[in-house]
């Protein structure tokens, strides 16, 4: 047996195989019945003599079961045929109107038409972040991406924690490929060489393994509760403006990083002759070298900005949106006040 289409896959992870989809087959079932005993009524009039016309006008009143007045005598045969159509004519529109009257009213269809709909906005996004798995640390990195302007689908396995959920959403294993694809993996912040995956780890034991499997970092939710929770008791301040850094929508100032691309006009120049603090306004941090390297807190002015090195900058998001402007191009943006 032949594999299924990839877009076929996706379509069936989107759609599922639960009672839309099947009211949906129901309806194109139905539909596929009536035009056959259309098609069979009127042949069966063509071969008596009728014009098509005459043979399609013939059957299409007699499926219908309106009544109708015969376009010309018909004998034993045609009356047979009249007799056939009338019995399946009456059974497939009955079937039909079952069927649809069942999709309006219990949703069904709605619900179809909305998944259709829902996969054509993920076919739609670009450098979206997919968050696989929609519990409670699931809900909360979501509500954070969506807060500061990311498009982000869910994945789950379970369909009654999707329930709710207003965004793009997959119904469906995430360690499946399929399932990925029609969350759009191929256009989002993955399968790439800076892919990065963040999982999720129950125990300490636990997060050198999720790195081995292939995690570009694990979190143990619980070691990061339990070091903030010290982290305030020792720098209550410190802890508390880290918190409102990152985390307060409020506050008009971040900690963003800006990575280095190969082609950006400040690779290879120094930090004094790039200025940061003096043409953008925010504060160079660190310093973290290509390819996931070590951090440099306070770098030097003589140290050289590398392709794939990434800047953490503190500052607005307009002083932020300088840097990024002359890090691509260097140049800096004019701000004309009023």
């Amino acid at each position: 047996m032949g594999r299924p289409s990839s877009s076929s896959g996706r379509r069936s992870l989107l759609l599922g195989t639960d009672s839309a989809g099947d009211a949906v087959r129901r309806i194109a079932v139905a539909l596929t019945a009536l035009a056959v005993v259309i098609v069979v009524g009127t042949l069966g009039y063509l071969v008596l003599g009728f014009t098509l016309l005459e043979a399609l006008y013939q059957t299409v009143p007699t499926v219908a079961t309106v009544g109708f007045r015969e376009v010309r005598p018909v004998g034993p045969t045609g009356e047979a045929i009249t007799i056939v159509l009338i019995l399946l004519g009456v059974g497939t529109v009955l079937y039909k109107l079952g069927v649809l009257v069942e999709a309006v009213t219990e949703g069904h269809l709605r619900e179809h038409l909305g998944r259709r709909r829902m996969e054509r906005d993920i076919a739609r996004l670009r450098d979206h972040v997919i968050v696989c798995g929609f519990g409670r640390v699931g809900r909360s990195a979501t509500r954070y991406l969506l807060d500061r302007g990311h498009a982000v689908v869910v994945v789950d396995t379970d369909a009654t924690r999707l329930e709710g959920h207003t965004g793009p959403f997959v119904h469906g294993d995430a360690a499946s490929d399929d399932t990925l694809r029609a969350a759009g993996i191929d256009r989002a912040r993955a399968l790439r060489r800076d892919l990065v995956i963040i999982s999720r780890a129950r125990t300490l034991g636990s997060k050198e393994k999720l790195v081995l499997a292939g995690a570009t970092r694990a979190v143990n939710p619980q070691l990061i509760g339990g070091r903030r929770m010290a982290s305030f008791a020792l720098h209550a301040d410190v802890a508390e403006f880290l918190d409102e850094v990152m985390h307060d929508d409020d506050l008009d100032v971040r900690i963003e990083q800006v990575r280095l691309a190969d082609t950006d006009a400040v690779v290879g120049r120094t930090l004094a002759e790039v200025d940061v603090p003096g043409t953008c306004g925010c504060q160079l941090l660190a310093v973290r070298a290509p390819r996931k390297g070590p951090f440099t807190p306070s770098p030097p002015p003589q140290t050289v900005l590398a392709a794939g090195a990434t800047l953490i900058v503190f500052g607005t998001p307009d002083q932020v949106g300088r840097l990024r402007a002359l890090a691509a191009d260097g140049r800096v943006p004019t701000v004309v006040d009023g």
